[in-house]
């Protein structure tokens, strides 16, 4: 182990995401922290970790595959860790920032041990695109002493892939939000990618039912994507250009005014870990909208917290004879309960010094 400050570990993943920041956040106080980033590195990376500690490749990485770019970096990031010598390099995202990790370790014969962040798509997609991706995500987990997962349905996946040991918990908030702003009974507010896995156009159906039923329901569509331009002449087409508003990316602060305001969440889906956009929306005391997969009833029990979203039919039926007042409550202190992250960031360093050698 690392003398002078405990565990030396490397992040490696995307300094761009605002997902591999936050572990960079909770990992600061208690690590000698490095970081490789297969992009760039966001504002507030740069003044975490002085430059000397952070290796930025400058890459665009796809995250369905296709990698090549990102392995060419790899004489760098070997000769990098080399000099480093970490005790741990946690990777995130297991087919790219993971198969890099493996390479790297490999190549230069590092004593790092590898702990691996499953992300979502990586274990619930990426296997099943063919037989090169499978014996990869296979090598990449059989090669990581520990992984963490955010779903118990993902963390299946994963040891029937091959994982050795994996800590199941939410990829959580940061802190409980501050409740200060009144609830807009019909507004709905929906942030996920605007790209064909998250099915925004079945968001779309689903609001136009919602609509036909409460006239006074609104839709607030945050984030972008290839599909932004199809859904806005759809909702002009359907007459609801004046219910629907489509605001692009915001920050996190913007972001939070609106779950504050919404009642409810709507996250419909193809192929999803837990979310960290629901667990934010249900501190935010919204009733969560979600489409019919593992995990999101792991976050929302058989509709104990929400609803599971199967015919557009009866949505809106289902939706008014919920309390919502009472479940923002219940959904706030599920999230307090269970959905915070500082404690499992905790759990999982014990567990990294436990499988330190000496």
């Amino acid at each position: 182990m690392s003398l002078g400050g405990g565990l030396k570990l490397v992040l490696i993943g995307d300094g761009e995401s605002p997902h591999l920041l936050k572990w960079a956040r909770a990992l600061k106080p208690r690590v000698q922290l490095h970081a490789i980033s297969s992009r760039g590195f966001l504002p507030e990376f740069q003044q975490l970790l002085p430059d000397a500690q952070r290796l930025a490749l400058n890459t665009a990485p796809d995250h369905g595959g296709g990698n090549v770019a990102l392995i060419k970096q790899l004489p760098k990031v070997g000769a990098w860790l080399a000099e480093t010598d970490a005790d741990w390099l946690h990777a995130h995202y297991l087919t790219s920032h993971g198969s890099l990790a493996w390479a790297a370790r490999m190549g230069w014969r590092l004593r790092a041990q590898i702990a691996g962040s499953a992300w979502g798509s990586d274990i619930l997609v990426t296997p099943y695109r063919g037989g090169a991706w499978r014996w990869m995500t296979k090598k990449v987990l059989r090669e990581c002493a520990v992984t963490t997962s955010d779903s118990i349905h993902m963390a299946e996946r994963m040891r029937e892939l091959g994982a050795k040991e994996v800590m199941t918990f939410p990829f959580g908030l940061e802190a409980l939000p501050k409740q200060n702003a009144k609830k807009q009974p019909w507004l709905c507010f929906a942030n996920r990618g605007l790209e064909p896995i998250y099915r925004p156009q079945l968001v779309i159906d689903a609001f136009a039912r919602i609509a036909a039923a409460q006239p006074e329901a609104r839709l607030v569509v945050a984030n972008d994507g290839s599909l932004r331009q199809t859904l806005e002449a759809d909702v002009a087409a359907r007459g609801l250009a004046g219910k629907v508003s489509f605001v692009g990316r915001l920050d996190a602060q913007a972001q939070a005014s609106h779950y504050a305001r919404s009642t409810w969440f709507i996250s419909l889906p193809e192929s999803d870990s837990v979310s960290v956009s629901v667990l934010e929306a249900m501190a935010h005391g919204c009733v969560p909208l979600l489409s019919e997969l593992p995990a999101n009833r792991e976050l929302i029990g058989d509709s104990a917290r929400g609803l599971i979203v199967g015919s557009l039919d009866d949505l809106p039926t289902r939706m008014a004879i919920l309390d919502a007042a009472k479940l923002a409550v219940v959904n706030r202190d599920w999230v307090a309960a269970n959905g915070l992250f500082e404690p499992h960031v905790q759990r999982f360093l014990t567990r990294l010094k436990e499988l330190t050698p000496t």
